[in-house]
C-alpha cells in the first residue's frame, strides 16, 4: 500500500496535463480527508425550504412556491457542494417522480446532491477543426425529490475509503434538505421534518476544543438570542461553568455556576436521586379506587427495586349525607399494592322511612412517606 501521492517539479520539466491535473487532485484529496473526519458531514449554511403563497389562474386554488435557499453543504465523500443562487423546485420534477401516487397528506423528502457539469463558454473547435476538450469543470448540483420512505436512505450511506477522492457523480451523496406537501398538482406546504427524519447539519469532531479568548461558550442557535440557553467555560479569575440565557445585552444571566472550588450555586430548586436517609411527603385526598401519588423525585422503579419504601396512613373522611340524623361508619379503609385507594362507608338513618342500610364508596385524607434506608458507611 502506499500513501498519497504528492507532486513535484524541478527546473526544466516540461509539464504534461497530467502533472497539472495530479496537483489538483492532490489538494482535492487533502481537503476531502480533512472534511471526512474531522467534520461531520451535513448542511454548514442556508439551504432551507421557503413557501411563497400563490394563485392558480385557471381554478383559483391557493397553493405554494417553494424555493431552496442559497448555502452550503459537505457531502460524506467531503465533497462541497454550493448554491449560489435560490432555486425555484419544479412541480414538474416531482410529478415525474411521485404524480402516480394516491392523494396523501404525507410529506415527500427534497434532496441536495452533487453534479459536474461543462460550464458555459466551453472551448470550441480548435482552428484545424479538431473539438478542444473542456478546460474547467463546474462542480454543480442537483436538487432531486424522493419518493415516501426514501428519506431513510440518508442514514444508509456510506462512506469511501480513507484514501478516497471526494466522490465524482454519477456517485451521489444525498443531503436531506426538508419535505414538501403535494394536492391536485401543486404544492401546497413545507416541512421541517417528518416520519422522525430531519436535516442533518455540519458538526465538528474532536476530542479537545480550546478556546484563545480564555472563555468557550456553547449555544443551541447561531446568534445571541435573548432567553435562549448557554453554557461559558471560563478560565478567568476565578474560572468557572456557567449554565444560563442570554440576556437582551447579549450577557448570558447564570441559572446554575461551578465555582473552582467545587461549590455549586443555582437559582432554582434542586430535585434528583435521593440521599439516603432522608424521606419526600407528599398528603391530600383521594376517593375509592384512585391512585396515590408518589413524592416529587420518587419513582415506581424505586419502589419496585426497593431502594425507596413507602408508609401510607389513611383517614377516612365524613362523608356528605342528606339529614341530620343519619349515622356512618367506615367498612374499609386501606391501598393495595398498586398504591390503589379503597375506602367504602355505611350510611344508616334510624329516622327515615323504611330505613335501610346503605354501603357507598368513601374517601380518605392520605399521607405518603417515602424513605431510603441508610446504609453502613452512611453519614
Amino acid at each position: 500500500m502506499t500513501g498519497p501521492l504528492r507532486p513535484t517539479f524541478h527546473e526544466g520539466q516540461i509539464l504534461a496535463a497530467a502533472d497539472l491535473s495530479a496537483t489538483v487532485e492532490y489538494a482535492r484529496g487533502v481537503a476531502a480527508r480533512h472534511t471526512r473526519y474531522l467534520h461531520e458531514w451535513g448542511i454548514a449554511e442556508g439551504l432551507g425550504l421557503t413557501a411563497d403563497p400563490r394563485t392558480d389562474p385557471l381554478t383559483n386554488a391557493r397553493y405554494v412556491e417553494v424555493s431552496v435557499s442559497t448555502g452550503i453543504a459537505v457531502d460524506g465523500t467531503g465533497r462541497e457542494v454550493v448554491v449560489a443562487a435560490p432555486v425555484v423546485l419544479r412541480e414538474s420534477a416531482f410529478d415525474e417522480v411521485n404524480g402516480a401516487d394516491r392523494p396523501t397528506d404525507e410529506p415527500y423528502p427534497v434532496f441536495l446532491t452533487s453534479a459536474d457539469r461543462d460550464p458555459a463558454g466551453s472551448p470550441r473547435p480548435d482552428s484545424c477543426g479538431s473539438a478542444a476538450a473542456p478546460t474547467r469543470v463546474e462542480e454543480s448540483y442537483q436538487i432531486l425529490f424522493g419518493r415516501l420512505g426514501d428519506e431513510r436512505l440518508v442514514a444508509e450511506q456510506q462512506p469511501p475509503e480513507v484514501g478516497a477522492l471526494p466522490a465524482d457523480p454519477p456517485a451521489r451523496w444525498l443531503v436531506l434538505l426538508g419535505y414538501v406537501r403535494w394536492t391536485d398538482g401543486h404544492f401546497t406546504g413545507i416541512e421541517t421534518r417528518a416520519r422522525g427524519v430531519g436535516p442533518r447539519y455540519a458538526g465538528v469532531r474532536a476530542d479537545t476544543v480550546s478556546a484563545r479568548s480564555g472563555s468557550l461558550t456553547l449555544r443551541t442557535t447561531r446568534t445571541v438570542q435573548e432567553g435562549e440557553p448557554a453554557i461559558v467555560l471560563s478560565g478567568g479569575d476565578p474560572p468557572s461553568l456557567v449554565f444560563g440565557l442570554y440576556q437582551g445585552s447579549g450577557t448570558v444571566a447564570p441559572l446554575m455556576t461551578v465555582a473552582a472550588n467545587g461549590n455549586l450555586t443555582i437559582a432554582g430548586s434542586f430535585t434528583g436521586r435521593m440521599s439516603a436517609g432522608s424521606t419526600l411527603v407528599t398528603s391530600g385526598t383521594a376517593t375509592d379506587g384512585m391512585l396515590l401519588p408518589l413524592p416529587s423525585g420518587v419513582t415506581p422503579e424505586q419502589i419496585a427495586d426497593g431502594r425507596v419504601v413507602l408508609h401510607v396512613q389513611l383517614t377516612p373522611r365524613t362523608p356528605p349525607t342528606t339529614t341530620d340524623s343519619t349515622l356512618h361508619s367506615p367498612v374499609e379503609a386501606a391501598v393495595d399494592a398498586d398504591r390503589r385507594v379503597r375506602c367504602r362507608v355505611r350510611l344508616f338513618d334510624p329516622l327515615a322511612t323504611g330505613a335501610t342500610v346503605v354501603e357507598q364508596p368513601g374517601a380518605v385524607d392520605f399521607l405518603v412517606l417515602a424513605t431510603v434506608a441508610a446504609t453502613k458507611g452512611d453519614g
